[in-house]
């Protein structure tokens, strides 16, 4: 009856850590250079894009701005409102296409340098392993009874960790609230019921996901690890370990008896989420590289060849030659044609997006009318809608029969973002065509730029 319970009390065992925190030994190589230009790279742009400033036609605003409040976003010269909201689709379709395409090449890349995760738990390792030591000082502190050194240098620990969580949380909520306006408001505690909900949530989540969580995200809670298996194929290349160079392993590597594998275990001291590359590959295998330059330090000090662990796919582990032909990588192929074809989509629909829209509605409760003169009278309401960044000024004409004019007032002016419905009255002389509905074109065009113009389709009533 026992046994049964032990099982289920395995498999949950399973979920969580079974050789308590890891810590990961320090390692220097190239893979390593990478991964930390890539926490640089991130972190300048994130830390950094929200304290740039933009001048719109004389008018200074921050230059990467999610302005929830008034529907709009910001990208320095570029204003997106609601209606741009095809835009955002094919940038979410481009970022999941192109994370697949990068899964399909090189398995999890991406989680290896740039995700998120990664790069903030590197950056909360770096402060922890400036605080309490290396790899050995850190898990002998962990070991250590509770005492005043251990106390103060937890508390030191936690302590910065707790003020880069807050900080990047700071950040994150100055893209949505300009950042030069939150600063004064936490100042003199008085955020919003929005904003301070976010810098709270925001900042315990860096804080847990970060510095107490690190590789259990990887391994239990993201899913992309669960499904990434989908996109690879025989030609994948990952992080793999050589196993007909390395086997069988050695400490002494007598050679022509053991492999080149010295079983110093320094591939599975520097893995950030634990795991052994030798057993195969694995799902929490991350693909940062830093078992490579760890085997290749290993490699040269007994003077092998590197590359025992290396970026190969399974056909180059079986020692066949590479294959790129995209006959055989179908997958490959078709991921670079959404690309290609998504890419040439938002360049598209960004070049064909105008600042102004222009909607005609036709008065139906007088089809027309006829003035003392004979003209004959058809009125419009026009609805203008001004996506750009500054008040407009427009003018108004239209065309499509001998003689139509606009009677009275032909230039309306639209606040920024804002739908200007403009009422007017067209006319023509008597006998301009056949009776019935005829089609005429309003023409509305900025006289701030006079490329912005709109064209709407309409029709006009005669006897």
């Amino acid at each position: 009856m026992d046994k049964p319970v032990n099982k289920v009390r395995e498999a949950k065992l399973e979920l969580y850590r079974k050789k308590g925190k890891i810590h990961a030994r320090a390692v220097t190589g190239r893979f390593n250079t990478l991964r930390w230009s890539m926490v640089w790279l991130t972190q300048i742009v994130f830390y950094g894009a929200c304290w740039l400033n933009w001048d719109a036609n004389g008018t200074i605003r921050q230059a990467v701005l999610f302005d929830i409040a008034h529907e709009k976003l910001y990208l320095f010269g570029l204003v997106l409102w609601p209606q741009d909201a095809l835009l955002l689709a094919i940038a979410l379709i481009l970022a999941a296409t192109g994370l697949f395409f990068t899964t399909a090449l090189a398995g999890r890349l991406f989680c290896g340098f740039a995700c998120p995760q990664t790069v903030y738990t590197a950056i909360f390792a770096w402060i922890e392993a400036k605080v309490e030591g290396d790899h050995l000082a850190r898990l002998k502190l962990d070991q250590s009874p509770m005492g005043p050194h251990k106390l103060l240098v937890r508390t030191t620990k936690h302590a910065i960790w707790a003020a880069l969580a807050i900080w990047t949380a700071i950040t994150f909520v100055g893209y949505f609230t300009p950042i030069r306006q939150l600063l004064p408001t936490i100042s003199d505690w008085q955020v919003g019921p929005w904003e301070g909900f976010w810098l709270i949530f925001y900042a315990a989540f860096t804080y847990a996901q970060a510095g107490l969580a690190r590789e259990a995200v990887c391994q239990h809670m993201c899913p992309y690890s669960r499904f990434q298996g989908v996109m690879f194929d025989s030609a994948t290349r990952t992080v793999s370990y050589d196993a007909q160079r390395g086997e069988p392993r050695s400490a002494r590597r007598q050679t022509g008896n053991s492999g080149d594998c010295v079983d110093c275990g320094i591939c599975v001291q520097v893995c950030p989420t634990g795991i052994d590359i030798r057993d195969g590959l694995q799902y929490q295998c991350i693909n940062c590289g830093l078992c490579i330059d760890a085997c290749d330090e290993v490699m040269h000090k007994i003077g092998a060849p590197g590359g025992l662990i290396r970026f190969a796919s399974e056909i180059e582990l079986a020692g066949h030659p590479a294959t790129h032909s995209p006959a055989k990588r179908p997958r490959v192929a078709i991921y670079a044609g959404l690309l290609l074809i998504f890419s040439g989509l938002g360049i598209w629909t960004l070049s064909q997006r105008s600042p102004l829209l222009v909607d005609v509605l036709r008065d139906r409760g007088a089809l027309l009318r006829e003035t003392a003169e004979g003209r004959i009278e058809n009125a419009y309401t026009l609805k203008l809608m001004n996506l750009s960044d500054q008040r407009g000024d427009f003018r108004i004409e239209v065309e499509g029969m001998p003689g139509i004019t606009i009677e009275g007032q032909n230039e309306f002016s639209a606040e920024s973002g804002s739908i200007q419905p403009v009422s007017v009255t067209v006319s023509v002389p008597p006998a301009s065509g056949r009776p019935g509905l005829q089609p005429i074109y309003f023409r509305v065009a900025s006289k701030q730029v006079p490329t912005t113009v709109a064209v709407e389709k309409s029709s006009f009533a005669l006897p």
